[in-house]
């Protein structure tokens, strides 16, 4: 039985993954962007794109 292996970084908002060295994915949580051959080419297109912001409730006080 083998395990497998997963390198993730996150850059502007987006994942940047590997797994079991296989190609590098630029990925949100709901869509895989590209999939490239080497993490530069990858980190690369993830720094090219427009930074995502996380979109979560925001706590506000009522007086």
């Amino acid at each position: 039985m083998s395990t497998a292996m997963l390198t993730k970084m996150h850059i502007n908002g987006y994942d940047v993954l590997s797994v079991n060295s296989g190609p590098w994915r630029v990925c949100t949580q709901a869509d895989r962007l590209g999939s490239f051959a080497s993490r530069e080419e990858a980190l690369a297109y993830a720094a090219a794109l427009p930074a995502r912001k996380k979109h979560g409730r925001q706590a506000t006080t009522a007086k």
